[in-house]
């Protein structure tokens, strides 16, 4: 099992964007040492606490400060600008950093971006689901170009002004052929959007948000979509992503992981919490559809959601849910503000160095298929 990194980020209002823009290079620059596979980054336009406006352009800072860790988008918001860019701009990454990125991808979801950007009335999902066709057309065809697919907003042409002699009229190809590995977060129980990721060889990541009990149902469905496409589904491909704080002792890692007032784990789901309430999206922390909103507290959260503790309790927990889910190729972690910078480094020393040699040791030893919910 492979070991990840996803960030938001999420950090207290008060504090400078230059402050915390430097942190979050640095936890990804730290992950490239300690052997992280991949770090995903997420982005929006106007949330405050969270201070990412593109993801794909704070990862170019990374390249030359980092060797080996792949540089996600998590995800690159495909209804906010025009697919030719995107498709531009993200092959380009992909020969500046020599193949080391994967496409994470999504509709966008924050109404408040939408509206900023004078798309509160649309479809936000259908110009998603447009714009991905188009830039999946511009990598796989040449100039010249003439992508006009039905009920597609989106035309993409340069027949009429192209000079191939001198490359006018040209699209960048990304440097990984045929096209980077595509990643989609899937943020609710039973999605059908993991159907159509499935189809169409996209890769899921089961966000961090979700009981572990709903998690069977994105590898059933997508399992459904590979088998519609022809294909078998690979675990490896599957992502899971889960709120981690590892300590060299248990009251360390109870404290700042959970109890403290100021600990950036109970401010994050207390954030998040607000959020998912204020957008009808409570769902996702529930056990069922039945459970009254008022018993998603943040101690709910925390005690459900959010894993802390010492090296051994942290494998137990580890080893736990992949009881729960079965095989999974991929254990991302989400990274936190950094109120307190030596823990929430040590943190990320003993998940790599302690923590997923011991999982994989214990689950080497006999692998079990995912379960089917």
């Amino acid at each position: 099992m492979r070991l990840g990194y996803f960030t938001m980020p999420m950090h207290p209002l008060e504090r400078s964007p230059t402050d915390t823009l430097r942190e979050d290079r640095e936890a990804i620059i730290l992950a490239d040492k300690l052997g992280f596979h991949d770090a995903f980054v997420g982005e929006h336009l106007t949330e405050r606490s969270e201070n990412i406006t593109n993801s794909l352009l704070f990862l170019a800072t990374l390249i030359s400060d980092t060797k080996n860790i792949k540089l996600a988008t998590g995800t690159t918001n495909l209804s906010q600008q025009h697919p030719v860019i995107i498709a531009s701009n993200s092959a380009m990454f992909d020969h500046l950093s020599k193949g080391r990125f994967i496409f994470g991808i999504s509709a966008g979801a924050l109404k408040c971006d939408a509206e900023a950007l004078g798309h509160l009335e649309m479809d936000r999902n259908k110009l998603f689901a447009e714009c991905i066709d188009v830039i999946l057309a511009i990598w796989e065809r040449e100039s010249p170009y003439d992508i006009d697919f039905p009920d597609n907003r989106f035309k993409v042409t340069t027949k009429t002004t192209r000079e191939l002699d001198i490359g006018r009229g040209h699209l960048y190809k990304p440097y990984q052929q045929p096209r980077p590995e595509i990643v989609g977060t899937v943020v609710a129980p039973f999605s059908k959007g993991v159907i159509a990721m499935g189809e169409r060889d996209f890769h899921p990541l089961s966000a961090n948000f979700l009981l572990a009990k709903w998690l069977p149902s994105h590898w059933q469905n997508y399992s459904e979509g590979k088998k519609k496409a022809g294909q078998v589904a690979d675990p490896a491909d599957w992502r899971i992503a889960r709120s981690i704080f590892v300590a060299d002792d248990d009251k360390v890692a109870r404290r700042y992981g959970r109890d403290d007032p100021h600990s950036p784990y109970r401010f994050y789901w207390k954030m998040l919490g607000i959020k998912m309430q204020r957008s009808n999206r409570l769902g996702a922390f529930k056990s069922s559809r039945e459970q009254p909103d008022a018993e998603i507290t943040e101690d709910y959260v925390l005690d459900n959601l959010s894993i802390q503790g010492s090296v051994n309790k942290v494998v137990d927990e580890i080893l736990k849910l992949h009881e729960e889910t079965g095989d999974f190729g991929e254990l991302v972690y989400a990274g936190m503000d950094w109120a307190d910078p030596a823990l929430s480094k040590r943190s990320m020393e003993l998940m790599a160095t302690e923590v997923m040699p011991r999982v994989n040791q214990a689950i080497g030893k006999k692998v079990k298929a995912p379960r089917v919910a």
